[in-house]
């Protein structure tokens, strides 16, 4: 008999037969394939994806004979032998890369030995002929059914595309049943399963309902109520609509966090969709995002999933029965994540990031501020999105204050937008009717000027474009004696910031002086109210989320309620700043009103124009190419980057920063003495990730050099641990600058 996994210390009578673990692992790719028309394709992967092991060198190995044993080329190499028809063919090419990839990732088609078409040419040596009776492959009807191939110049992408999605069937099928077959042979259970959307989805509308009810006994009766009231009325009747691309464009403070999630209920009900998936721009909002849909929906429900440590490090060390590779598979109901998890998972070829694909066919994507979706990702983030929603039977919500213009054919290859698909009851007026503020451009202003301006103002917001600005500002406010001043940028870790962020409203509430001095992240729908705001230059866009954060109850009269924009005299912006705002220099002169929505699609015509072929900076869209005899798929260089070609890895935030834990709360004290005891590092990192400052390479380079951070033995660099516990203060956060005049001695741990 051959087997497929074994169990150290027990006889073979424990271990898993081979035949079972490639029909069982044929089953699940299959029902996961079936969403979107490619069970036979995920069948015959997950049938053939181990075949090597039919090989006695592999047996031997799970003997304990040493040596390395090349397990996947086989079932390569034969699902392209058993294809015969043209359309097969092609199919089982790109159905190899999944086979062949199923452990180390998705290879290039073309390149060195690691390459595709290298391994069909690899002498895999000798295995037993044992699996064509025990396993009886069909290499016929693999061509995926319902997938629109009409379009010839978007063939070779879709087919790409297609094999991503195959691949997430394969190893989420194959990490599933070893974790079975372990779990059973040791006893041990693991919890893994969520409950199914269509199954408690009327319950959870059941609970909407009740959440908003109570929410609105609570609430005053007031003019910008009364419209939230009717805009989450309006989107959820426009549930019926079918699946496919919508917008909802709803001016800062519509409540439109909860009235997307409203239609995504009703959405998923109407059509049997299985999952609802809400990405967010910023990681420093996805926990109050969560937060938010726990409360409203229960628990038990809502799946959050981000992470600032990289967890792919510790696949080799968690790799052995895949129980610990701990990288969500994205199996529940809700799952709430970053707009990096999502794209960047979307472009992976490891097994890890890829496994959860599948779970976008047939789901609700939710893409909160869509407009930030970085300009040199642009292109091949919209071509994902259309893809899902073409193709994969996936609803996707462009949900935005500020309407990114990609909409074709006035952006070449956007978005097949259509008016009648916008989910907002007249976006127009309902900008008219959520006016609470004015715009008013304030020239040139050093931070002396910003402090008087504050000294004026019993609360107000000023935002800045760099950690650096704030922290000297704050410094300056703190030095002229101002009352109230406050804070707030990623030197403090996000549970940090969200006391900082509860005590402000607290203040704001009840009059009590409060100077807030932010970066950008306050802009990412964070609720708050302040009287006045001044916005550092920037791109239109984020001087509406700014505004966003002035009058945002419309409890104060317009012309009291000013949003000044200012020019740093101190602080030049940063280089991509800077060209936002001559963007809307560009338009500045045409719109009385740059807060709508005609100036802002005006603006983002005037951004993508300037940005052109850098809208697909690292060539994405030209990494897969389809001739009439072969096809040409770069899934590595796209993942990983090509320094010989020039090409960068595919990364939404290229901010080149590194963590540092801050062990000052008892949860982060706890998640890092577990990880000590054993708790699996990807288990850890999500457990610190509330906990956790990013800064420059070469800071906790030096950080580490002279004693004030140290690294966990045995994590390579992953977990970086504040020790000098003055560097991290309660006022500003982490001040890695001052390091150099600072004693060892004083310490956290």
């Amino acid at each position: 008999m051959f087997f497929a996994h074994s169990v150290p210390e027990r006889g073979k009578e424990s271990w898993q037969p081979l035949r079972d673990h490639l029909i069982a692992v044929g089953a699940l790719a299959r029902s996961r394939g079936s969403k979107f028309g490619a069970a036979n394709a995920a069948w015959l992967a997950g049938l053939l994806h181990d075949l090597g092991k039919y090989s006695p060198a592999f047996q031997r190995r799970l003997d304990g004979v040493e040596g390395k044993v090349d397990h996947s080329t086989a079932g390569a190499q034969e699902i392209v032998r058993l294809a015969t028809t043209r359309d097969d063919q092609i199919i089982a090419k790109i159905l190899a890369h999944a086979i062949a990839g199923h452990h180390s990732g998705l290879p290039d088609t073309i390149g060195d030995g690691g390459s595709l078409n290298e391994r069909l040419k690899r002498d895999v040596g000798e295995f037993d002929s044992t699996w064509q009776n025990e396993i009886a492959p069909d290499g016929g009807g693999l061509m995926p059914v319902g997938v629109d191939w009409r379009d010839r110049d978007a063939l070779a992408y879709r087919l790409a595309f297609f094999g991503r999605m195959v691949f997430s069937c394969l190893v989420d099928a194959d990490f599933r049943d070893t974790e079975r077959f372990y779990c059973a042979a040791e006893k041990r259970t693991v919890d893994r399963d969520w409950q199914h959307l269509p199954q408690i989805v009327d319950e959870l509308i059941a609970r909407f309902d009740r959440h908003m009810s109570e929410k609105c006994a609570c609430a005053r009766d007031s003019a910008i109520n009364r419209l939230r009231s009717e805009i989450l009325a309006h989107v959820r009747a426009r549930a019926a609509e079918g699946p496919g691309l919508f917008t909802l464009t709803v001016p800062t403070g519509g409540g439109k966090t909860l009235a997307s999630l409203a239609f995504a209920l009703a959405h998923a009900k109407m059509y049997g969709l299985e999952r609802i998936v809400y990405a967010i721009p910023f990681t420093s909002v996805i926990d109050q995002t969560a937060e938010i849909f726990q409360d409203v929906l229960g628990p038990g429900v809502v799946l959050e999933h981000h992470s600032s440590i990289d967890e792919e490090r510790f696949q080799a060390r968690e790799a052995r029965d895949k129980l610990r590779l701990a990288m969500e598979d994205w199996a529940a109901p809700v799952v709430v994540t970053t707009n990096v998890q999502l794209f960047e998972s979307l472009y992976a070829n490891r097994p890890s990031r890829c496994r959860r694909l599948h779970n976008l066919a047939k789901s609700v994507i939710v893409l909160d501020e869509a407009q930030t979706i970085p300009l040199h990702v642009l292109r091949p983030c919209l071509a994902a999105i259309d893809e899902l929603a073409r193709n994969y039977g996936a609803s996707v919500v462009l949900c935005t204050a500020t309407q990114p213009a990609v909409g074709a054919p006035s952006f070449p290859r956007g978005l097949p937008l259509d008016s009648r698909r916008e989910l907002a009851p007249d976006p127009a007026r309902l900008h008219q009717s959520l006016r609470r503020v004015r715009l008013m451009h304030l020239g040139e202003k050093s931070d002396d000027d910003l402090v008087k301006a504050l000294r004026e103002a019993h609360q107000g917001l000023v935002i800045v474009n760099s950690r650096k600005h704030a922290l000297e500002l704050h410094r300056k406010a703190k030095d002229a004696g101002l009352d109230g001043v406050i804070h707030l940028s990623t030197r403090q870790y996000a549970a940090h910031r969200r006391r900082i962020l509860g005590d402000v409203r607290v203040r704001l509430e009840e009059g009590a002086p409060c100077r807030l001095i932010a970066t950008s992240l306050i802009e990412a729908g964070v609720d708050v109210d302040f009287p006045r705001v001044w916005r550092a230059e920037a791109g239109l866009d984020q001087i509406a989320q700014a505004a966003g954060r002035c009058n945002r109850e419309g409890s104060r009269a317009i012309e009291d309620s000013v949003v000044g924009v200012f020019r740093a005299s101190s602080h030049r912006s940063p280089r991509e700043i800077e060209q936002l705002s001559g963007d809307l220099g560009r338009i500045v002169h045409k719109h009385a009103d740059l807060l709508s929505p005609d100036a802002l699609r005006d603006y983002f015509g005037e951004v993508y124009w300037r940005k052109g072929e850098a809208l697909d900076r690292e060539r994405v869209m030209k990494s897969f190419l389809v001739s009439p005899t072969d096809l040409s798929f770069d899934y590595r260089k796209v993942a990983e980057g090509d320094p010989a070609g020039g090409r960068k890895p595919f990364r939404l935030v290229e901010s080149g920063l590194v963590p540092v834990i801050i062990p000052r709360e008892e949860a982060a004290v706890t998640a890092l003495s577990a990880l000590r005891g054993g708790l699996p590092p990807a288990t850890a990192a999500r457990k610190l990730q509330a906990y956790i400052v990013q800064v420059p390479p070469r800071a906790r380079a030096s950080l580490l050099a002279n004693g004030h951070v140290r690294l966990e033995d045995g994590f390579g660099d992953q977990f970086a641990v504040l020790v000098t516990e003055s560097l991290y203060r309660d006022s500003v956060g982490l001040v890695w600058e001052d390091a150099d005049y600072l004693q060892v001695e004083d310490t956290i741990i």
